[in-house]
This record gives structure tokens, sequence and C-alpha cells, in this order.
């Protein structure tokens, strides 16, 4: 049995070697293939007996295919804007067909290109697969499912528009400006324009214009009219000012804080309105000063605060002789009061106290035709800078909405930031203009980013996110089924698939404009070649032997 048994075993070795060689000569075939992976043969043996005092019967070799599918092959540049590659662990996911019932496959080889119909394809004809992405850039619902898979198409047979729905100004306001009288009308010429080039539904070019009046305070003011004004800081009241004596007095209530003022032969202007305006009780909330006219201003720094002037002692203030402010309560705000809300601009409200020399007036008109979408009044604090609170995410802006081109593109809504409005005295000066909407654009070109994202660039300078590449893992990679393409599928040894973000989860990144090479080392295959070829010399040279002996065994009589 043993002579035999040595041939059979002979036999097993030519099997087992003839198995390693068909590995090795498949390795060196696809040396050039890209992402492909090696095989490797693994010989184990096959015993016949169990116990080292048995009659000693031989056994068999078995050669087992080991796939070094996690082995990582080199990255190498290529100039498809297209081709990607993973950097760790992962496959790409493709399909034979886009439509229909499709099985699932998965790839290391990223050599992708546009077909006729606009689909990545790689040189195998697989149809890469992504997640697409909305408008906002946002994955699809139930995406660590295959069916939220679709794909990758990438032709636009009409190229692509994009409606503006944000745009940003940034610009300085000369603080200088004379102001007009509060409320501004609507017949009031523009100290400043500036317009904004938005583009609508249909990608067609439209114009913003906003106009800037410098206005007065629209908080509650009294102004004196005195005859002929020309009052300066050092003048003396008593003797400057007829009908106001040493000894009168007034009081100023603002929203319920009262202060009383006595005037005395002595007092300057200035130091009548130093002493209104260091007031522990009201100076917080009025501003006392002289005006171009030489007229005395008291203006109630906040919206809501309602301001009135009463004389105690004489008629210092109020009637005339006198100041002759000649009112009891100032003119009511026009602003919500409750709110301190700009109006009509999408709930921008104010950070800080109003600067009662900061108001401007902001007409927003729609050039194609002539409507006024929207009055606001914004304000800026003592140091230049807005003075607007932003909103839940950060952002100062005005809201326009429902805005009608008439031209029969859909009604928009566009934000505006506005938080780089500045006033400084000095030029009026436009820092930059900019929006996120763009004329009909046809597509140059595709190209997938680090993200693993699909991009298409266009035209008009616009770029737009189509879709996001998954990254598979497996538990145990090297157990995946190999078919032609160089693609795998899954099998219960594998484990089931994790779609994942590239980066993410343990999955490997995603570099663009490369491939991944074979893993085949060239040197290291001819060197098993080598040695499979004397492993198989000796195998028949074994059953050669046993053959021999077994003609001498016959020979016997």
């Amino acid at each position: 049995m043993s002579l035999f048994g040595a041939l059979f075993t002979g036999v097993s070795a030519l099997t087992a070697q003839s198995q390693s060689i068909a590995m090795i000569s498949n390795n060196i075939a696809n040396v050039n293939t890209t992402g492909y992976k090696r095989s490797d043969a693994a010989f184990s043996s096959l015993v016949t007996a169990e116990t080292r005092t048995a009659r000693y019967t031989p056994g068999s070799v078995v050669a087992n295919r080991e796939q070094r599918i996690t082995q990582q092959g080199a990255i190498q540049q290529t100039n498809s804007s297209t081709d990607v590659s993973l950097s760790g662990n992962g496959f790409f996911v493709v399909q034979q067909a886009p439509t229909g019932l499709q099985e699932t496959y998965y790839t290391r080889a990223g050599s992708f290109s546009e077909n006729s119909q606009g689909f990545l394809v790689n040189t195998a004809g697989y149809y890469l697969m992504g997640w697409p992405l909305d408008v906002d850039g946002n994955l699809p619902a139930g995406q660590a499912q295959l069916s939220s898979l679709q794909p990758v198409d990438v032709a636009f047979l009409g190229g692509l528009t994009r409606a503006t729905t944000e745009g940003e100004l940034a610009l300085n306001l000369d603080s200088e400006q004379e102001p007009v009288a509060y409320p501004v009308g609507v017949a009031e010429a523009s100290q400043f324009t500036r317009g904004l080039r938005v583009y609508d539904t249909l990608g067609s070019a439209q114009d913003i214009e906003f106009q800037f009046i410098k206005s007065t305070t629209p908080t509650e003011t009294a102004t004196s009219t005195i005859l002929g004004g020309g009052l300066e800081g050092d003048d003396v009241i008593v003797g400057t000012v007829a009908g106001v004596n040493a000894g009168d007095s007034f009081d100023i209530n603002i929203s319920g804080q009262t202060d009383s003022f006595t005037i005395s032969a002595t007092d300057t202007v200035q130091d009548v309105l130093n002493r209104i305006n260091s007031s522990l009780a009201i100076g917080p909330f009025v501003l006392s000063e002289i005006d171009d006219n030489g007229q005395i201003t008291i203006k109630a720094k906040e919206l809501n605060e309602a301001l009135t002037i009463t004389d105690t002692v004489g008629t210092p203030m109020n009637g005339a002789p006198g100041v002759g402010f000649n009112i009891a309560t100032a003119a009511a705000p026009a602003i919500n009061a409750a709110t301190d809300i700009y109006p009509d601009n999408g709930g921008l409200g104010l950070l800080n106290t109003p600067n009662t020399e900061g108001w401007w007036n902001l007409r927003i008109i729609n050039s194609s035709t002539g409507n006024v979408e929207g009055t606001r009044y914004i304000n800026f604090n003592p140091d230049g800078s807005l003075n607007a609170a932003p909103d839940a995410e950060g952002e100062t802006k005005i809201s326009l909405t429902n805005i009608n081109w008439g031209n029969g593109s859909e009604f928009q809504d566009i934000d505006v930031q506005i938080g780089a409005f500045t006033q400084f005295a000095g030029q009026y000066n436009v820092v930059f203009s900019d929006q996120n909407g763009a004329e009909l654009g046809l597509r140059t070109g595709v190209e997938i980013d680090k993200d693993g994202i699909v991009i298409a660039r266009f035209s008009n300078g616009q770029t737009s996110d189509l879709y996001k590449l998954p990254v598979s893992t497996f538990t145990a990679p090297n157990a995946l089924a190999e078919s032609s393409g160089n693609v795998y599928s899954e099998t219960s040894e594998s484990g089931s698939f994790n779609l994942r973000e590239a980066g993410q989860g343990g999955a490997g990144l995603v570099q663009g404009s490369t491939v991944e090479a074979s893993n085949v080392d060239l040197a290291d295959e001819f060197s098993k070649m080598i040695i499979t070829q004397r492993a198989y010399s000796a195998g028949t040279k074994v059953i050669s032997t046993a053959d021999e002996m077994t003609e001498e065994l016959l020979r016997l009589r």
C-alpha cells in the first residue's frame, strides 16, 4: 500500500504545484491590471494515519488559494480627473448595468470614465454607484442600504443655471454725510447707491439696487426753535437766550426716569448739556447736543423711550421767549418700539443701544420692475460697525422675499449678508459684492475630490456636487468571491457590507486623479515560479522512482 500510496502522493504533489503555477501565471498576467489583488498558493497536508505506532501510509498535499485583497497596491497619478483610488480599507460599489435588478459588486479598480450615456464606468464596463446629493449637499435617507445608491450620471444635456439664494455686500458709508429729516420720504434722492447682480430661476441676470440715505434719529427728539439759532457751546445762556433767567429750572422725563436742572447765571450752553448727558437718572437714555444749525437737541437713545421736557420755574425750555422747544412730548418713534426690530427686514434686530448719529435709511429697488422690495433703517455703533444682532445661525442679513422679476421666472427669496457694512468718515467705498447664482453654463469637466464627491464644473464658473462615493467595508475582505472584471462579491465568510463615508469608521481615504496599481511583485513571483518548478520536478521524480520500484516488484518470480 505504501508503494502505490507514494504514487498517489506524487500525483497530488503535481496537482498542487500545478495549482500554484496557475496562480503565479495569473498574477504575472495581471501585473499591470488596475486594482488587481494577487493570490498565493497555501499548501496543506492530508494524512491517512493519525498515530506514530500505526503502519505508515503516505498522505497527499492540497493547494489552497489565499487572496491578498487587503494588501495595498501603489497609488499612481493619472491625467484623468475621474480616476479614483482608495488608500486603506474598503471598496468602490459597482453594478453591471445602470437599470434593472442588478447584483452589486465591489472593486478597487478605480479607472472610471464617462460612457456615451454620461455614466461613469471602469475599463471592465462596471457602473460606479454613489449617493445622490441634494442641492444643499446632503446625503439621502437610508444611506446604509444599497437601495440609497444610484449609478453616477454626469450628463448635463441642458447645462446648469443656478438661481441666487444668498448675496453679500461689504461697503462703507460716509459718517460725515449730512442727514435728512426722519422719516425719509419715498421721493428723497439717494445719497449713495450700490447695485448687486443676481440670477433668477431662468438664468437671467437681474439687478437689485441698494440706496442709502443718512437720516436723523427715529427715536423721540426735541429740537429748540431759538430765533436765528446760532448757539455755540461757550455761550452763557443767561443773556444769550432771551427770556431765560438765573434760577429757571426744568425737568426731563424719559420713560419714568426724571431729573431736574437749574440754570445759573454763569452756565454756558455746554455746561447744561454736560449735566444732562452725565445725569445718573436720565444720562444713559438721552443725548443732548448742539446741531449744525446752532439749535439745542435732546434725543432719546432707545427706540421705546418716551421723552418729556417740562418747565418748573420760568420758561427756560418750552415756549417763547426761551429755548423754545414748544412741545411737551417729542415725536413718537416709527421703528418697532417693543422689540427694537428694524421694520420689514426679516427680524434683524439691534445688538446695542442705538447710536443716534448712526441711522441710515436703506431702500432696496428691483431694477427690472422698479418696485421697492423693502425699506429698512439700519444703525451703526459709535465705532463704525453695524449695530445688528446676528440670527441663530450667526448671520447678519436682510431677507428679500417673493421677488417678482416680471419675466415669468419663479418668485425668488434672497438673503443678503450685511455684516460687513461700516460707517466711517471718508469716501463711500464698496469693498466687495458676491452672490451664489449663475447664468446658463455648459459642463466643462468632472472631477472626484478627496471626500469622494463627484463634482461637475461649468462654463459659467459654477460647480455642482452631484454624488458622494460610498466606501464599502467588510469584516473579512480576503474571503470575498472574485469575479471577472476585477470585482468581488459578498460571501458568508466575508461578512456583510458596510457603506461608509471615506475616512470614517475605518474606511479608506479617496484620492482623485489616481489609480491603485496591482499589488503583484514580479521579483517575488519569479522566485516562487522557480521553487514551484523544482517542486514539480521533484514530484515527477517521486512518481518515476515509485514506477521503477513497482516494475522491480513485477519482475519477481
